[in-house]
């Protein structure tokens, strides 16, 4: 994630692989809002 050309490293809460996006490019979120859905690693 990039704000105000800062990195910032999310991390997962377990293994998986990103199903879905919520949100597009530019989009404003509000703190603790989900930011994708994650398929659990088989």
């Amino acid at each position: 994630m990039e704000a105000m050309k800062m990195e910032h490293t999310i991390a997962a809460p377990a293994d998986g692989t990103v199903e879905e996006l919520l949100f597009q490019p530019g989009d404003q979120v509000t703190e603790g809002s989900a930011l994708l859905r994650l398929a659990a690693a088989s």
